[in-house]
């Protein structure tokens, strides 16, 4: 009961409308007739509504009666959910699930796996959290995230860390870029005399060592922004090869040969981590396993090596910018 308002009544009134009669209902409800009509006497009465109109042979529901049964069918969903979402949380499952992404991991497979895990747990809310570098970790240490699919260096002892695949790291520049003209391998020489776009962990205000190259580098805490000025020719910068594949299909970036050896782009390994004091419930556990099957580290980074084109080498002296 919700204050006089009770779910018994509720459903009277919408198999009434459902049925179009008291005596059809009656029979579906398997109540007497009298029963029904007191019951919508009742809900009448306490909510100071008329909801059929008796002038006629039958009784028709009025304008006010047609809005509340809209109402109360509404309210018999939730109820049904509340029921579904209690029984489901009394068998184990967790009230919701919330997953920390960072800009690291491809979001197709993500996708794919969080649509899977909604036919499999219809009733299961799920935030989704996109962070910059080393924000995902954060949110699995504050426990505002139950796991975190992210890029560990490398994974923390209170983590409990499952390796899904590598990411190759390639150098590339926008096709106007000074080094994009390029006829032969830069040199690392070369490199140093450019802007370095570099991502960096807002919470380590040394910022990453890895991977630096330039004395002049641009700090970026999002990839998107970091690729925005990429293309705008603002530098030169690695970036994951899967994000770069339909730049360089299309010519708007350029992947970088480099003739120094000791340049290595570097790959990066992408994790899905839960505290350890925190393992994973039903539905996580159902994730986690969901996107193990998809994504192999061996299988990954041959995909993704295969589809990225090599730099084309070009004949001819290089111009100086």
């Amino acid at each position: 009961m919700i204050g006089t308002l009770t779910l018994d009544q509720l459903l009277v009134l919408t198999t009434i409308a459902e049925c179009g009669s008291f005596s059809a209902a009656g029979r579906k409800l398997r109540r007497v007739q009298s029963a029904i009509s007191q019951s919508v006497r009742t809900l009448e009465m306490t909510q100071g509504v008329e909801l059929f109109d008796r002038s006629g042979k039958t009784p028709v529901l009025t304008e006010a009666g047609r809005v509340l049964v809209a109402q109360a069918r509404q309210v018999q969903r939730q109820t049904e959910l509340f029921e579904s979402m209690a029984g489901e949380m009394a068998a184990g499952q967790e009230p919701e699930l919330t997953l920390a992404l960072d800009c690291f991991m491809p979001t197709q497979p993500v996708i794919e796996s969080l649509q899977a895990l909604r036919e499999r747990f219809p009733n299961l809310p799920v935030t989704l959290f996109t962070e910059g570098l080393g924000a995902a970790p954060r949110r699995l240490r504050d426990r505002s995230a139950a796991l975190a699919l992210c890029a560990l260096f490398p994974p923390p002892q209170e983590l409990q860390a499952y390796r899904l695949l590598l990411i190759p790291l390639i150098p590339v520049a926008s096709s106007s870029h000074p080094l994009a003209t390029a006829r032969r391998p830069v040199t690392r020489e070369e490199l140093q005399e450019h802007v370095q776009l570099i991502l960096t962990n807002p919470a380590d205000s040394g910022g990453p060592s890895h991977g630096v190259v330039s004395p002049h580098i641009w700090r970026f805490v999002d990839m998107g922004s970091r690729l925005d000025f990429l293309l705008a020719s603002s530098g030169w910068a690695t970036i994951p090869a899967h994000l770069a594949k339909p730049y360089l299909a299309n010519g708007r970036l350029v992947q970088l040969s480099i003739g120094d050896t000791s340049f290595e782009p570097g790959i990066v390994p992408i994790f899905a981590a839960h505290q350890r004091s925190h393992p994973p419930r039903p539905a996580a556990r159902w994730l986690l396993q969901d996107l193990q099957r998809r994504l192999s580290p061996q299988e990954s980074f041959a995909a993704v090596m295969t589809s990225v084109a090599k730099p084309k080498q070009r004949s001819g002296r290089r111009r100086r910018a």
